[in-house]
C-alpha cells in the first residue's frame, strides 16, 4: 500500500506514523519548506500537548462535534499522548490548570525526535510542493520551484488545515478544489473587536489575570488581556463555542469574594475614593479599574448596591471576531455529512482528511493539538481498512 500525505502539520504527522507501523509506505508532500512550522509556533510560548481532566468533561470541549469526534478521542486519549510523547524521549507533567506539557516547555526537540523517528521507519518528506487541487483518481500535481512533479498511491490524505496564521501555510485555499458539503471556514479562538473609549486604549496589552468570564450559560476562571481592539486571552477562547456577534459578555472581576462579601467591603469605603479603595481592598489593577469605569455609569453606580453587580458581572457587548488571519483555529471545512466514521469523503472514494480541515473546533488548552493527532489516526484506519490492510 502506498500513501500520499498532503500537510506536515500533526495530524498528517500522526497519520503517516500510524500508516508506517502498520508497514505502508508514505510520501508526504508539504508546501513549506519545512515541515510543523504551525506546530513549532503553537509552541513558542510553551506547548500545550493536550489536558488531564476527566474524559467526559474533555469531549465535552468540543461543542457540537462532540459526538463526531469521540471515536477519535477515545482511540488516541490523552494518556495515550503523554504515552506517545515519552516514547519519543520527551517527558510531560500536568500544570497547576490541568494541562499537560513537556517538562522543558518546547516544540522543537518533540518536533526533531518525531521526524527522527518518522524517517527511521522509511516516510519520504516533499517540502516546497503545493498541491493547487490537480488530480486524476488519486493521482496529485504538485507545483514546486524546479516545475510540477505528478504523484500517484493507493489513498490520499489532506490535513491542509484551515485558515488561521496562513503565513505558515494554511490558507483554506483547498475549500476551492474539493466536493462539498464544504462549511465556511470561520475564525475560532480568536480576539473580539469591542469600542473601548480612549481611556481604556491605552491599557492596551495588559492583562486581567484572575477573572471570571460567563457567555451561554457558561462560567470561566481564567486570564484575558485587553487589547486596543477588545479582549483576547484563554478564559475568552475557552467560551468560543458560545460567543458571537452582538453577542453578551459578563466579566466577574472579583471571582474569589461573595456577592454579600463585597457589599460588605464596600460599605467601609468611608470618604475613600473608589480607585483607591479597591485597589487597596481587593487589589485591582489599574486595567481592571479602567474596564469598571467603562461602561455606562449612571448615577448612583457607586454606591454598594449597584457597584457590587457591576463588579461580579460587568456586562459586555461583542462587537465582530478579529479577521480569520489572526485566530489560533478555524471553525467550518468539511462538514461530517460528507465523510464517513474512516473520514474519507463520500464524494472521491480514497481520499481522506485529517485535522483542522474538518468541521469541528475546540478551546485552546491541549484540546485542539490532542484531536488533530487524533484525527491523523483515525483517518489512517480509515486508509488501512480502504486498502484492505
Amino acid at each position: 500500500m502506498k500513501a500520499l500525505i498532503v500537510g506536515g502539520g500533526p495530524a498528517g504527522l500522526m497519520a503517516a506514523e500510524t500508516l508506517l507501523t502498520a508497514g505502508a509506505s508514505v510520501d508526504l508532500y508539504d508546501a513549506m519548506p519545512s515541515l510543523g512550522r504551525k506546530f513549532l509556533l503553537a509552541g513558542r510560548g510553551g506547548l500545550n500537548l493536550t489536558h488531564s481532566e476527566p474524559l467526559p468533561a474533555f469531549l465535552a470541549r468540543f461543542g457540537p462535534a462532540e459526538g463526531a469526534v469521540t471515536p477519535w478521542i477515545e482511540t488516541l486519549p490523552p494518556q495515550a499522548i503523554r504515552d506517545w510523547a515519552a516514547g519519543l524521549g520527551v517527558k510531560t507533567f500536568v500544570g497547576t490548570s490541568g494541562r499537560i506539557f513537556p517538562t522543558d516547555f518546547k516544540a522543537a526537540p518533540l518536533l526533531r525526535a518525531w521526524l527522527g523517528r518518522l524517517r527511521t521507519l522509511g516516510l519520504r518528506t516533499y517540502p516546497r510542493h503545493r498541491w493547487t487541487g490537480h488530480a486524476e483518481g488519486r493521482r496529485l500535481r504538485f507545483e514546486t520551484p524546479t516545475g510540477p512533479v505528478i504523484a500517484d498511491g493507493d489513498a490520499v490524505l489532506l490535513a491542509l488545515g484551515g485558515a488561521s496564521w496562513p503565513h505558515l501555510g494554511s490558507d483554506g485555499a483547498w475549500t476551492a478544489h474539493l466536493p462539498g458539503p464544504i462549511t465556511p471556514l470561520a475564525p475560532f479562538n480568536c480576539g473580539w473587536e469591542i469600542p473601548w473609549s480612549p481611556v481604556l486604549r491605552e491599557k492596551a496589552g495588559s492583562p486581567l489575570k484572575t477573572v471570571a468570564l460567563t457567555a451561554g450559560g457558561q462560567r470561566v476562571r481564567g486570564e484575558i488581556i485587553l487589547a486596543d481592539y477588545g479582549l483576547e486571552g484563554s478564559a475568552l477562547y475557552a467560551l468560543s463555542h458560545h460567543l458571537a456577534p452582538g453577542g453578551r459578555l459578563t466579566i466577574d472581576l472579583l471571582p474569589d469574594y461573595a456577592e454579600a462579601a463585597v457589599l460588605e467591603t464596600l460599605a467601609q469605603r468611608g470618604g475613600a475614593s473608589l480607585s483607591s479603595f479597591l485597589k487597596k481592598r481587593f487589589r485591582l489593577t489599574p486595567a481592571a479599574l479602567a474596564l469598571l469605569h467603562e461602561s455606562p455609569r449612571p448615577a448612583g453606580w457607586d454606591a454598594p448596591p449597584a457597584l457590587v453587580p457591576r463588579l461580579k458581572a460587568l456586562p459586555l457587548t461583542l462587537g465582530q471576531p478579529r479577521p480569520i488571519a489572526e485566530a489560533i483555529s478555524t471553525v467550518g471545512g468539511l462538514a461530517f455529512d460528507g465523510l464517513t466514521p474512516g473520514l474519507m469523503l463520500k464524494a472521491r472514494p480514497g481520499w481522506f482528511a485529517a485535522g483542522e480541515m474538518i468541521d469541528w473546533a475546540a478551546p485552546t488548552g491541549g484540546y485542539l493539538l490532542s484531536a488533530c493527532l487524533a484525527s491523523g489516526v483515525q483517518a489512517a484506519h480509515g486508509m488501512l481498512a480502504f486498502c484492505g490492510r
